[in-house]
């Protein structure tokens, strides 16, 4: 039987969704609202949430991340809202993660936390103490001077922020305690801030501690080979994080990401993003404010290429790089885009577009790729997406060819499908071609999960038969219960996938992921539109092998109640 057991990451997956929205600054009341509001409808599968640990004073953003203590009070609510918060957006079908400092505490000589706890550089009474953590004798100023020196990377200080010692015993286990309580209050996973400069078997020591540590993201920056610490170094830990590499100086190039010094798209992969919270305020690289929407652009590029999990940053303007946030931390989003100085990234309709293109095309190859332009790209995903990105300074009008099925689709870029209709655009493929004229400095994004004709797909492969067509979304929906009875070894969990995109597009975990409380049943739901034929297989996965049902595919068709499917693995 699957469970969650110390040193084992399983990504916990929301049904076949895997999009990260990083709402950065907002308080947990204003997150939960916002899970149930949006972002769970929306198709995000998970949300990546501020350090909630005790933290110094000051209004500036960049205090979340000096903790003092590991009480969880901090200028985005208390204990008892953070837990809500969790409880509110798993309700909502998201999951949550937490960003997590391992590498120090705080960089003032002392002070009083925002939950009342005093402190000193190296001493946090009931927690550590002058020997929990480095001084560093290799600068004169303890300070990391020499960025090509792995000893003053990870033993130095980061502009004066007290280095834990890492590889000690006693700060291992206070620090995979801390995150055991977060796993406790049901948390899905964790971004480490500044992994880089806390050494790869230290940070897999922790985790070894940790139960259910679920999705991990390390933030291993990559300035070039002169630098002593190497994302690869990561990877075995879980995902590590890449900047998009969506620049001026020409897209055609980006066919094949994750090569020469990118973390490789195998095991845990990359987390992928335009823009971060340190990166919009570094100078040189796309923010919220960059000219001719190249912004959005490379935000399409992250969600419909098939390389890495991408997050999507959400977070407010700024005029000063210290700037925290506004309206007393609470986030606001009003309609499409953003209020009381935030900006709702994640409600962009190209970017909440794209995210539906993302959750549908699943685990799909690139292909049909075609780029008569140094600023010009469109690929397809499998049968199942097409994408035009132009980010040339002229309109592209051409004919393409797809893997698509035949029939009528909404451009998701410009708007999302409205009951049988398109909200923006929409584009007809006969015998695989459609022709288009993409405006410049804009997308179109074409998918088999928002069309207003029924379209037929043909799926080969020796582990599903083949044919299975799918009808156009109705207006009303109902919840499908999925209930296999799976024996499995431990380490599998059960998914089940199939012809639609609502179980992944015959995705192998892209699919729904379903509980073991019932062991040794398995159970799921998705929600699917009334009058929906599809076909479906379950599988078992541990992490890097699958495991498919034997032949044939099972066949259902929705009617306008909910229902339960009782099925027997085989």
């Amino acid at each position: 039987m699957a469970a969650s057991v110390p040193n084992t990451l399983v990504e916990k997956r929301a049904t076949n969704k895997n999009v990260i929205i990083q709402l950065f600054q907002w308080s947990w009341n204003s997150v939960a609202a916002e899970c149930t509001t949006f972002i769970g409808p929306a198709g995000y599968g998970y949300v990546q949430v501020s350090p909630p640990a005790e933290h110094i004073t000051g209004a500036q953003w960049w205090t979340d991340y000096q903790p003092v203590s590991y009480i969880l009070t901090s200028k985005r609510g208390s204990r008892s809202e953070f837990a809500n918060m969790v409880t509110t957006c798993h309700n909502a079908g998201v999951l949550v993660l937490v960003d997590t400092i391992l590498n120090h505490m705080a960089g003032i000589n002392s002070g009083t936390g925002v939950a009342g706890s005093t402190f000193t550089h190296y001493v946090y009474p009931g927690i550590y103490q002058y020997q929990d953590f480095h001084h560093c004798t290799l600068t004169s100023t303890g300070d990391i001077v020499d960025w090509t020196s792995r000893a003053q990377v990870q033993t130095c200080e980061l502009v004066n922020l007290s280095d834990l010692a890492t590889e000690t015993e006693y700060v291992r286990a206070k620090l995979a305690a801390y995150m055991n309580d977060l796993v406790s209050l049901g948390v899905d996973g964790f971004r480490i801030d500044a992994a880089r400069h806390v050494a790869t078997e230290d940070i897999a020591n922790i985790l070894s501690r940790v139960s259910a540590a679920g999705y991990v993201s390390q933030e291993v920056s990559f300035d070039g080979d002169q630098n002593a610490v190497k994302p690869l170094e990561y990877v075995a830990n879980g995902a590590v994080q890449e900047y998009d590499a969506f620049t001026s100086s020409g897209i055609s190039q980006l066919q094949t990401l994750g090569s020469a010094s990118w973390v490789p798209n195998t095991g845990y992969g990359a987390n992928v993003f335009v823009a971060n919270h340190d990166t919009e305020r570094a100078g040189g690289s796309l923010r919220y404010d960059s000219s001719s929407n190249t912004y959005t652009l490379a935000m399409v590029l992250s969600l419909a290429h098939p390389y890495g999990v991408p997050t999507i940053l959400s977070s407010y303007s700024f005029s000063n790089n210290d700037n925290g946030a506004p309206n007393s931390n609470y986030g606001t989003c009003s309609g499409s885009t953003g209020s009381n100085g935030w900006l709702c990234q994640h409600r962009w309709p190209a970017v909440s577009g794209l995210v539906g293109f993302h959750n549908t095309v699943g685990t799909d190859a690139l292909n049909n790729w075609v780029s008569p332009a140094s600023q010009q790209i469109a690929f397809g995903r499998g049968s199942s997406g097409f994408v035009v990105i132009n980010n040339a300074d002229s309109s592209w009008t051409s004919s393409f060819t797809t893997s698509l099925p035949d029939g009528t689709y909404c451009d998701v870029y410009t708007g999302p499908k409205s009951g049988s209709n398109c909200s923006g655009a929409a584009y007809t493929v006969s015998g695989g071609v459609f022709s288009a004229t993409v405006a410049a400095r804009t997308a179109l994004a074409l998918h088999t999960g928002a069309t207003t004709t029924a379209v037929t797909t043909t799926v080969t492969s020796t582990t599903k038969t083949t044919s299975t067509t799918t009808s156009t979304a109705s207006a009303s929906s109902v919840t499908v219960t999925f209930a296999v009875y799976a024996t499995t070894v431990w380490g599998q969990n059960v998914y089940v996938t199939g012809s639609i995109s609502q179980l992944g597009n015959w995705g192998p975990t892209s699919g729904v992921a379903l509980s073991s409380a019932s062991y040794p049943t398995w159970k799921g739901t998705a929600v699917i539109p009334a009058g929906t034929t599809f076909q479906y297989k379950y599988i078992k996965w541990d992490g890097s092998t699958v495991t498919w049902e034997s032949n044939p595919n099972r066949s259902y068709t929705t009617t306008t109640s909910s229902v339960t499917l009782n099925d027997t693995w085989r």
